[in-house]
């Protein structure tokens, strides 16, 4: 039974009801809950997943939406009731905090904000959309720096801020920025790292993540990491918060190295962007993901992949790491003797929670001639979108954070259910032999994802196994022993369930690319 219930001018950060929506999945006989602003986004994703109720025609994004798919009337009293406590508990401050901070109730506007809180210079923004450029200006407008979380900006008031931003020069990351180290502090989905002397700037949030990390598990440090938003390479924004990031990096006296990460950007803003970092007097290494965007380097290095930009940026840096990561050694014999299938006919399929991760490991695949479709496939040519009645053929890769798949429901790196769903795929199509995967830990990432991963995998082998088939994973983790779910604990448990390991996402990518080719070979494995 589904039921929609409207709260008029109740509000509450995005970020903090993803995870509510989370929690209430977990009681029992509630089959989905999704509780979130009444924008007009929201609105038309929970029309589209089958919520449709008169009252949603007069919802605004200053009301909550609580949206219940239960089996029984007594487990819509109890979620309710659930969700009632949790959002008491967010709206009860902390005595500690506030008195720490000098505060008697938390602020209800930016300049109240700075106003009360000495020394505050950055503000972190998570509102919706339509407010969110707005919310930003006052900030900026405030002498603040800004963190802007939010999606669903235009792309003229980007522009606005971001010229607004570069005048006052203040740094201006989104919107649509989920990562970001400033000072040694992770902000949203961040990694935790030593500081040190490599500074990032990266239009990709996950692709900051698995370099941060990386560079951290290589022994080096970061002193900043400074998000732009997705955006920000692209013909329409041309880079503006990229340059004077870089600009400031080159400015830092703790930054010697500084590492660009982009998914493949705007060839004419990639080739005013490799000039800033000729010029910078810094020691320079850069990553597009999916592509180079046709731009030869002068003195920066562009890398094939994120660890490769890790590992250069260590070397410049002083730091004595091999020059490669070894792709993990498999034994692929009596796997091959089990598959019933003809080698040529198998087929690989990756199931990503990191978009620029997935897009790294199709881009790959490419460049060793194997022909892989994905949804975020840099060549349009290879990009798909999913459709449950029609299995896309041959090789593919999906990055699950995708809106496609998130329509009322969290973020895989959020609440893993979402993978573990999608993973029924293996057991339904029958020419899959090799499964690749990400895991990506930080701050705001769920507290136990390889728990999730591991017994998806571990069910789904006692499925094949009924079946006569083997089943391969391969992954990788994206974090460090010093996030809060610890990078050895989760791989700890994916080992035990069976998964292959890679030290890095390129890692994992190139030990299934080789496997193809034996396949393409038909040679076997």
């Amino acid at each position: 039974m589904r039921k929609v219930i409207v709260e008029e001018n109740r509000y509450f950060d995005s970020v903090f009801l993803m995870r509510i929506s989370q929690k209430l999945q977990a009681v029992s006989d509630v089959t989905q809950a999704v509780v979130s602003m009444g924008t007009p986004a929201n609105i038309d994703s929970l029309m589209r997943i089958g919520f449709e109720d008169a009252s949603l025609d007069h919802a605004t994004p200053n009301d909550l939406v609580i949206a219940l798919d239960t089996n029984t009337p007594e487990a819509a009293e109890a979620a309710r009731s659930r969700l009632d406590e949790l959002l008491a508990a967010q709206q009860e401050p902390d005595s500690d905090d506030a008195a720490s901070a000098g505060l008697s109730a938390p602020p209800t506007t930016t300049p109240h904000a700075v106003e009360r809180l000495a020394g505050a210079n950055l503000a972190l923004i998570s509102v919706p959309g339509e407010y969110a450029a707005r919310e930003a200006r006052v900030a900026l407008r405030e002498g603040l720096h800004v963190m802007l979380f939010s999606d669903n900006v235009s792309v003229e008031d980007e522009i606005a801020l971001k010229d607004e931003a570069v005048q006052r020069r203040l740094l201006m990351m989104g919107p649509d920025c989920g990562t970001a180290i400033i000072n040694g502090k992770p902000l949203g989905f961040a990694n935790a790292v030593r500081r040190g002397r490599i500074g990032i700037v990266g239009a990709s949030g996950t692709g900051i993540q698995e370099i941060s990390s990386l560079v951290h598990r290589l022994g080096a440090g970061v002193s900043q990491a400074i998000g732009t938003g997705g955006r920000d390479l692209s013909e329409q924004i041309e880079g503006r918060m990229t340059l004077l990031g870089i600009e400031a990096l080159a400015a830092d006296p703790d930054t010697d190295v500084l590492i660009l990460v982009s998914k493949a950007p705007s060839p004419t803003v990639a080739e005013i962007v490799l000039e800033r970092l000729a010029s910078s007097g810094k020691p320079a290494v850069v990553q597009f993901v999916g592509g180079n965007a046709g731009i030869e380097a002068s003195s920066e290095i562009q890398t094939r992949t994120l660890a490769d930009a890790a590992l250069t940026a260590c070397r410049l840096s002083g730091i004595d790491v091999p020059e490669v990561v070894s792709t993990p050694s498999i034994d692929l014999a009596q796997f091959d003797a089990d598959h019933p299938s003809n080698p040529a006919e198998r087929k690989l399929v990756g199931l990503f929670c990191g978009g620029t991760l997935c897009q790294e490991a199709w881009a790959i695949l490419q460049s060793r001639g194997i022909q892989a479709r994905s949804n975020v496939a840099a060549d349009p040519k290879w990009r798909v979108r999913y459709d449950k009645q029609k299995p896309v053929a041959g090789h593919v890769l999906w990055d699950l954070g995708d809106d496609q798949f998130t329509v009322g429901r969290p973020h895989p790196m959020i609440e893993p259910s979402l993978r573990s769903d999608a993973m029924q795929v293996i057991v339904d199509d029958p020419a899959i032999a090799v499964v690749l995967v990400d895991l990506v830990l930080g701050y705001g990432a769920h507290p136990f994802p390889a728990e999730a991963l591991s017994l998806r995998v571990n069910q789904a082998r006692k499925e094949l196994r009924e079946l006569g088939r083997p089943l391969l994973v391969i992954g990788s983790i994206t974090g460090t022993n010093r996030d809060p779910q610890n990078l050895d604990r989760q791989r700890t448990l994916l080992e035990e369930a069976g998964v292959v390991v890679a030290e890095s996402n390129a890692a994992a990518a190139l030990a299934a690319a080789g496997i193809i080719e034996r396949w393409m070979e038909g040679e076997g494995v």
